[in-house]
């Protein structure tokens, strides 16, 4: 299995952010989950002739729904409900880095998606620890073993797609960016 890490580690300030406001989390959370589903769901549609593709997407979209539908579940439990998405701000900038041509838009796609997934199992890992409620500790345990499943998918069909060395070199590009923008994102209740 293909493997890489990532170029920096979350700040320990950013889970004290989480369980200070661990309801704002949730809403984030679950705006982030429904999200995935969509894109998967684009990538079925945008690469039709990509059998790989459309399987994997097709089975990771309805996994990230049951994953919505999960979190919605504690939100209701807590008398929280989803609001309006926001723009966020890891995921706006991060898709400026996407090369828009044919040629490298599906590899920076699942570069991409790869790092985001990555940085989310890291997260979620630490959200996991953080908690004391068993069965939501639970939850985001088993997230976090998800969310790495989904980076190893997004980089092995990477290198399904294209040359070693061409996803080599773009990954550590994109390792470095993701890197620089964390560093930038403040600490606050939200997933990114």
């Amino acid at each position: 299995m293909y493997s890489y890490n990532l170029k920096s580690q979350t700040d320990p300030r950013w889970i004290k952010a989480v369980m200070a406001d661990f309801d704002s989390f949730l809403i984030d959370h679950a705006a982030n989950e429904r999200k995935a589903s969509t894109l998967a769901m684009s990538m079925v549609v945008h690469y039709p002739d990509k059998d790989d593709i459309v399987r994997e997407m097709i089975d990771l979209a309805m996994e990230e729904m049951a994953h919505f539908r999960e979190v919605i579940k504690i939100m209701l439990k807590r008398g929280l409900q989803q609001i309006p998405d926001t723009t966020n701000f890891y995921i706006g900038t991060f898709m400026k880095s996407m090369r828009k041509d044919p040629k490298h838009y599906l590899l920076d796609r699942l570069l991409m998606f790869s790092i985001v997934e990555k940085r989310g199992a890291e997260r979620f890992g630490l959200v996991g620890e953080a908690l004391t409620e068993p069965k939501v500790k639970d939850f985001y345990q088993r997230l976090a073993a998800a969310e790495y499943r989904h980076y190893e998918l997004f980089i092995s069909l990477a290198y399904k797609y294209y040359d070693e060395q061409i996803v080599v070199t773009r990954l550590d590009e994109l390792l470095q960016v993701e890197a620089d923008i964390v560093k930038q994102c403040p600490f606050k209740a939200a997933v990114h």
